[in-house]
């Protein structure tokens, strides 16, 4: 088993991480350009044999990119006790094979932290009000599946623009953004 040496210093391979109990999502920045990005989805038919195979695929992917850092994104409360507790295996199956592969240094970072970097805030009471007023009548729920898809798309815009990349997927971007604000806040991340 190969040692995990923290690093002060930024390092030049960083991969940045959405997981989610069935994928993980990934950018990798070497020497502070995105150098690639997508998602992997895990297989299996238990939360057991998804572990298995996230360590097994992020393992290989750490050991093809040579991997000197990992930043993902800290986990946030939830609702479903059932979805954390899955979440949380996924986590410590990704975390488990970086450590096998010597991954130097982890760090985390918050959803609302990055978010707020690239100017992704949390909508304001005005803001959500207005969606009231030109969309009357629904449900709470509504409302805030509603804002979480207009935060999803203001993120997706980041990444085209700041990148020059056309990205589809909101896990994807997300992973991006969480790069962009490691390789420009190394030392603002949570050890």
């Amino acid at each position: 088993m190969k040692k995990i040496l923290e690093v002060s210093t930024k390092p030049s391979k960083i991969m940045a991480i959405d997981a989610s109990t069935n994928s993980l999502a990934f950018s990798v920045f070497i020497d502070n350009d995105l150098h690639s990005f997508g998602k992997i989805k895990f297989a299996g038919n238990t939360p057991y044999d998804k572990v298995l195979d996230a360590c097994r695929k992020t393992s290989a992917f750490i050991k093809h990119y040579d991997v000197e850092a990992i930043v993902i994104e800290h986990t946030v409360f939830m609702n479903s006790p059932k979805t954390a507790a899955d979440l949380a295996l996924v986590q410590g199956s990704l975390l488990g094979a970086a450590g096998l592969e010597g991954v130097r240094s982890i760090r985390s970072v918050a959803p609302i932290t990055w978010q707020n970097f690239i100017g992704n805030k949390k909508m304001s009471k005005e803001e959500s009000l207005a969606i009231r007023r030109e969309f009357p009548g629904k449900s709470d729920s509504w409302y805030k599946t509603y804002e979480r898809q207009l935060r999803k798309e203001k993120t997706i815009h980041f990444i085209d623009v700041q990148y020059s990349k056309e990205v589809s997927d909101n896990d994807v971007a997300d992973a991006i953004a969480i790069g962009h604000y490691a390789i420009n806040n190394w030392d603002r991340l949570t050890r």
